[in-house]
């Protein structure tokens, strides 16, 4: 789960972090009213949209020359006029795809005379199971050029749990910023700072671009990007509620409702798998016989037929979807439920694309008896790279 960068930011300086001064904004009057409660004279006027790059961004219904969806404003004539260009219409970062996402909360903070700016994240690093620190001296709106041609510029290590934060570590991140003397002291502080947030709200990451130092010598969080891990929010109910649903893709918000797993890809094969593994090799299999995958659903192992049902309908309500393979194996999942669900979906919807199915484990043969006379068009398969070729295969004849 992600939250907005006003939200982050006054997470964070619960925990102790340096923010500056700063009001969400909905409304134009709110902007400026929020402006006028500031100290001044410069102000920053930031889209408040789920996806980076927001400064380098292009609003869809405005001129190719417009400025971007982060803008600098020097009286409150200027916030208004930035934020009547950004409320309502569609900010298109590198992000966010072509589709670009709709401003509806904007952030109204004071400006900061920025000497240098740099770059400080934490995420788990799947590698070692450990929280792990990103820095480097080169943040700011180029950072993702910064990692594809100076990798070297960008500096990481991970906290040992069984100590964990120590103040090595703090004095690790001044020096990869090569920071010294009181900015040092500070730098090490934010970085104590955020591995509290990261380890007490059950974070999957924390990013901030750009930490800044600023002409007065101290060191402050300018922008903040955090995300959760949603299988733990039952523990953070005041997180949970900082959710804007508004923010997510339609089909991945309703699979939540239904505790499915599901996340929408560019191909036009649908996918309906138990198991994030057998999951993975399904799309990789599809990928190898030439087409590519429309989504990742995972219905878990204890799927009902209202489960099995609904993931089918959510595959389908896709218009990209040209056909859709369901790779099933019954261990604790009974594929009599699984055959069920799929009857039940495909005469609700009727099913216009090809549907192939590969059931395997239990009650497999009561699951190929319930689709054999279902009076459907399932074409039957009998292992995963049968099903591949075959799902490939029906796509394209009807294509053709």
């Amino acid at each position: 789960m992600n939250i907005h960068e006003y939200q982050a930011k006054e997470l964070l300086a619960k925990f102790g972090a340096p923010i500056a001064a700063g009001y969400a904004a909905f409304t134009v009057d709110e902007a400026v009213e929020a402006a006028g409660r500031l100290p001044g004279p410069l102000y920053v006027v930031k889209s408040q949209i789920h996806a980076g790059g927001r400064g380098k961004g292009k609003f869809k219904e405005l001129a190719p020359e417009a400025k971007g969806g982060v803008r600098l404003a020097f009286n409150l004539d200027e916030v208004r006029a930035h934020a009547t260009d950004m409320l309502g219409n569609t900010l298109v970062t590198i992000q966010t795809g072509d589709a670009g996402k709709q401003v509806n909360r904007l952030y109204i903070t004071d400006g900061a005379d920025i000497a240098k700016e740099f770059y400080l994240a934490l995420l788990v690093d799947r590698a070692t199971g450990r929280i792990a620190f990103v820095v480097s001296t080169e943040g700011g709106m180029d950072i993702e050029e910064v990692a594809h041609s100076t990798p070297e510029k960008i500096h990481t290590f991970d906290v040992d749990p069984a100590t964990g934060f120590m103040p090595h570590h703090g004095r690790s991140v001044a020096a990869a910023l090569e920071l010294s003397g009181d900015q040092a002291k500070q730098a090490a502080k934010v970085a104590a700072a955020l591995y509290k947030a990261f380890e007490t709200t059950d974070a999957s990451q924390i990013e901030i671009n750009p930490l800044a130092l600023t002409e007065q010598g101290n060191i402050l969080v300018l922008d903040a990007k955090v995300g959760f891990d949603s299988n733990a929010m039952f523990r953070h109910k005041d997180i949970a509620e900082l959710r804007d649903e508004t923010e997510e893709d339609p089909m991945e918000l309703e699979a939540s409702k239904y505790d499915l797993a599901y996340i929408k890809l560019d191909g036009d094969i649908g996918c309906m798998v138990n198991g994030a593994g057998l999951a993975m090799a399904t799309m990789d299999i599809i990928k190898l016989n030439g087409m590519f995958p429309a989504n990742f659903l995972d219905v878990g192992g204890g799927a009902n037929k209202e489960k099995v049902t609904a993931a089918f309908k959510i595959i389908l309500s896709d218009p990209s979807v040209k056909g859709i393979l369901v790779n099933i194996f019954g261990g604790i999942m009974r594929c009599d439920i699984i055959a069920d669900g799929i009857v039940a979906a495909a005469k609700e919807v009727n099913l216009q694309v090809p549907l192939v199915v590969r059931l395997e484990g239990t009650n497999v043969e009561k699951g190929k008896e319930i689709l054999a006379n279902s009076g459907l068009a399932i074409v039957p398969a009998n292992d995963l790279g049968d099903a591949a070729k075959k799902i490939v295969a029906e796509v394209k004849k009807v294509a053709a």
